[in-house]
């Protein structure tokens, strides 16, 4: 997935491990940008009686470059904190949940929001109330209210939310993880040979934790400066998100946890898919506890990428252009620059989301592109749509078949002019959209036309088959 359980040691700590980075344009609210980080992966509605939650000793925090160094200038911090009302009870909640302020909630979390720059640190918020998780019918009875209720007005423009979401990124991992078997290509397959299908939404009925902020633009720049030129470099800024841990964790015999020590980094993610598909597995952990300022050392799983070497053996003769790029030995410059500096003008016209010549893993936004709100296109840059990934990165964005689709050439040709791609490398698909346009079609859920933008989480009372993820509200 895009970053679910990606790495050895991450895939042990859930309330630790970023899944998915999101950094757009607002499309309601165009002089700001929505930066969202996802954490816990794969939560299943009805997993009680201890509902999913944030981790209290973890240290959640969004990070900006916008200088091009690869270190973070403006940083906001997330930390969380949990009290029972009722610790003599088993039950999440003991009636119905009308606010978030309810007798009825057991279990409440709240959160402080910092934000750091060299200037120092400030408390944006404290005692920020999350949503409870959403339970059913009888206890969650209206969870738009809920959620609502828990949008909090920061000042400055700034808003934040954090609770569970319905899982936005969508992806066949049964087909990714069993060798690249893409269902709406098993013909071509070397192991099955299997007659073509459509794509199986994995995450289609699965929560998650979203932390999201919504911020003026000028909260991000360097001097605070409007961006408004979408040709200059300093309208892009480079955005990740890490989750940090005390050195040290003891166990007490009578049950309690005690974390002690300084902060350890432990997981981190700028562009989907990276960690996931192109970092060795004996180099996860380690890329997790790394700064994007120090991405030269792995320079060479882009330049080099393992699965666009695998994709002509596991489908014989369909990539025959990129099996020859591939034994050349050239670097794939187009990889390199889409995650590790942005791309530079005069490869796309009229485009460019260049942060300079250093190598640092981010998911770079030019925040002087306006939002797409006519028919924007999920598969981003690649359908047109320079509003979308990898320019930044929205909710709804198929990154999962941009990337494929970059790693099999398609992108090559933007940096060598002569170089064909196969036709298959344009037409690789998960199977899982009808229609690049079509933001309807198999979704996970249906997204908001506001923040959070995320859709409510799925009921833990609703049987999945019966869950049908509702309409999607169009940007």
């Amino acid at each position: 997935m895009s970053s679910h359980r990606e790495a050895p040691a991450i895939s042990e700590d859930p309330v630790a491990d970023n899944t998915d980075v999101y950094a757009f344009v607002s499309p309601d609210k165009p002089s700001t940008v929505t930066l969202i980080a996802n954490f816990v992966p794969l939560e299943d509605p009805a997993g009680g009686p201890n509902f999913f939650v944030f981790g209290d000793s973890v240290l959640y925090q969004i990070h900006v470059d916008n200088d091009g160094d690869g270190l973070a200038e403006v940083t906001y911090g997330f930390s969380f904190s949990t009290t029972y009302a009722y610790p003599n009870s088993f039950l999440y909640n003991v009636g119905p949940i009308t606010s978030i302020s309810s007798p009825n909630l057991n279990r409440r979390q709240v959160y402080t929001v910092t934000r750091t720059t060299d200037a120092g640190t400030v408390t944006l918020g404290s005692g920020l109330a999350c949503p409870p998780c959403n339970i059913g019918p009888a206890s969650t009875p209206d969870y738009d209210d809920l959620a609502g209720e828990a949008v909090h007005n920061l000042g400055g423009g700034r808003t934040v939310f954090a609770g569970q979401r319905a899982e936005g990124f969508y992806v066949d991992l049964g087909a990714i993880f069993d060798l690249g078997d893409l269902r709406p290509f098993q013909s071509l397959h070397i192991a099955t040979h299997m007659p073509n299908s459509q794509g199986i939404n994995a995450t289609k009925y699965k929560n998650v934790h979203s932390i999201a902020l919504q911020v003026p633009k000028t909260d991000l720049t360097a001097g605070g400066s409007a961006p408004a030129d979408p040709t200059k470099t300093s309208s892009t800024v480079g955005v990740w998100a890490t989750a940090s841990r005390q050195m040290s964790r003891m166990y007490e015999a009578n049950g309690t946890i005690l974390d002690t020590g300084g902060r350890v980094q432990v997981s981190r993610l700028g562009n989907p898919l990276v960690n996931e598909v192109l970092i060795p597995v004996g180099k996860k952990d380690y890329w997790n506890s790394q700064q994007p300022v120090n991405e030269s050392q792995f320079a060479q799983y882009f330049a080099h990428p393992e699965l666009a070497s695998l994709l002509p053996g596991l489908y014989p003769g369909v990539f025959p252009h990129l099996n020859a790029l591939n034994k050349s030995g050239k670097p794939r410059a187009d990889i390199e620059a889409i995650f590790l500096t942005g791309i530079p003008a005069g490869l796309i016209p009229g485009f460019q989301n260049y942060t300079g010549s250093v190598q640092a893993e981010q998911l770079r936004l030019n925040m002087a592109i306006p939002p797409t709100t006519s028919k924007p296109s999920n598969l981003g840059l690649l359908g047109m749509d320079p509003a979308g990934f990898p320019n930044g990165r929205r909710v709804f964005d198929d990154v999962t078949t941009i990337e494929l689709r970059a790693l099999a050439g398609v992108t090559y040709a933007l940096v060598d002019k002569s170089y064909v791609p196969d036709k298959a490398a344009g037409e690789i698909t998960q199977g899982i959209n009808s229609s690049n346009t079509d933001l309807t079609a198999d979704n996970t859920v249906h997204y908001r036309s506001a923040f959070p933008y995320l859709g409510h989480p799925h009921a833990g009372f609703d049987v999945p088959n019966d869950n049908e993820p509702a309409p999607v509200t169009r940007y």
